[in-house]
């Protein structure tokens, strides 16, 4: 089946590799861990937190990583082989979350509280650049 792509306007060039981003994320479907994501406005400056739910898990347990313009967050626990649990609600599985970054956004400070892991992002003000292109004529 074909699919029919947003980017196939021929107006649109060069955004072959943000269709591939936007096919990727879109197969992607798993909802765990559970995550905000936030619009942060301070002094006229808007910054962006994404917090997930990672109970139990502690700071060794996870992985903050920028690589290739995506935020990519992983967690492993070792098994607890000294416990013995009737039930086991709260789940201790590995995961991985990605999210694709804009070109010039930063990655602040990551914080881990109460079960909560916090990164802040912040994305300077962009410089509005234009240039005049010369027209030559070939005789």
């Amino acid at each position: 089946m074909n699919r029919i792509s947003a980017f196939a306007s021929p107006l649109l060039l060069g955004f072959e590799e943000m269709e591939r981003m936007i096919d990727k994320i879109s197969r992607s479907g798993d909802g765990y861990p559970p995550y905000n994501v936030e619009r942060i406005i301070e002094e006229g400056t808007v910054s962006l937190r994404i917090t997930l739910a990672v109970a139990g898990f502690t700071d060794e347990d996870l992985e903050v990583l920028v690589e290739n313009n995506q935020l990519i967050i992983r967690g492993r626990q070792e098994q607890d082989t000294g416990r013995d649990f009737l039930h086991r609600g709260i789940a201790a599985r590995q995961f991985q979350k990605s999210f694709v970054l804009a070109d010039g956004i930063e990655v602040g400070e990551a914080v881990l509280k109460n079960g909560l892991l916090a990164i802040d992002l912040t994305r300077p003000e962009p410089k509005v650049a234009a240039r005049k292109i010369r027209i030559s004529q070939i005789d």
